[in-house]
């Protein structure tokens, strides 16, 4: 599927593995979910170069069009994709050919800084699919388009992570696509917006066939009790981040719902889930 601003095509042949997870916002009272497409370590591996690499026509480009236009791997050593670029302005090809061979986050390679310039389609191929970015890369000090985008972040790279340390992925699978069902409690644009019951019962019933079943019963605890008017020093707080993560959104999702007495959830927020927290 494409449209002017990108495109997106996957695979679902492939053996992959469904993940849906909910983990808090930072600094707001609100949550945040998502569905990972995950492959087993051994399977997700892509070519992980370290310098840039012109690879030649895209001849798997989305749009016929761009099918003749060259495509380079930007060498970021991302473990589960090739984070490429392709262009066919001359401009472009002549200084990505010159930086072949070197990091492009060398301090001393000025192609980033001209990448806003260029803009060349960013191209990022797993071995699920591939995702295309059409819409022009803004200045430093500019604002990113609405829709598909990109960023480039050396410490996440540095990392070596395949995911957010927030994210409950099972040990041994990496994220090689992630799907974003519509939040009930903010937009697309991440404004708020009033609790969507549809949205939230829709992704409550990924979450029941897709998320971690230990996770689940630690949430369905906290909303049993609390709808019961339990008061919290009942509840034995769980051992792990991803627990305790599963408790504040249970809170968040009652507060937002409005489904429990605002005094029973407030006192239970206060302990389990403090201001500013994520």
């Amino acid at each position: 599927m494409t449209t002017d601003r990108g495109g997106i095509a996957l695979d679902p042949r492939l053996p992959h593995r469904a993940v849906a997870y909910e983990t808090p916002a930072a600094r707001t009272p609100r949550w945040n979910h998502a569905v990972a497409l995950c492959l087993p370590e051994e399977a997700c591996a892509m070519n992980r170069r370290h310098a840039v690499t012109e690879l030649g026509p895209d001849t798997g480009a989305l749009r016929p069009r761009d099918r003749e236009a060259i495509l380079f791997d930007m060498g970021l050593g991302a473990p589960q994709a090739d984070i490429c670029v392709r262009t066919a302005d001359p401009e472009a090809l002549a200084a990505l050919r010159e930086s072949e061979g070197r990091s492009a986050l060398d301090p001393d390679n000025p192609l980033m800084g001209r990448m806003p310039t260029f803009s060349p389609h960013r191209v990022f191929v797993s071995r699920l699919g591939r995702l295309e970015v059409y819409q022009p890369i803004p200045p430093a000090d500019g604002t990113s388009p609405q829709g598909p985008h990109t960023h480039v972040l050396p410490k996440v790279l540095a990392s070596g992570r395949t995911h957010a340390a927030t994210a409950p992925i099972p040990d041994g699978l990496v994220p090689c696509a992630h799907l974003f069902p519509a939040n009930p409690v903010k937009t697309i644009m991440g404004e708020p917006r009033s609790f969507d019951r549809a949205a939230h019962d829709g992704f409550q019933a990924l979450l029941d066939a897709f998320g971690d079943a230990r996770l689940l019963v630690v949430k369905r605890s906290v909303i049993e009790a609390v709808q019961a008017g339990e008061a919290p020093g009942s509840f034995a707080p769980p051992d792990d981040r991803f627990a305790r993560a599963a408790v504040k959104v249970a809170l968040r999702q009652l507060a937002g719902a409005g489904t429990a007495r605002a005094d029973v959830l407030g006192a239970w927020a206060a302990r389990f889930d403090s201001p500013g927290e994520a």
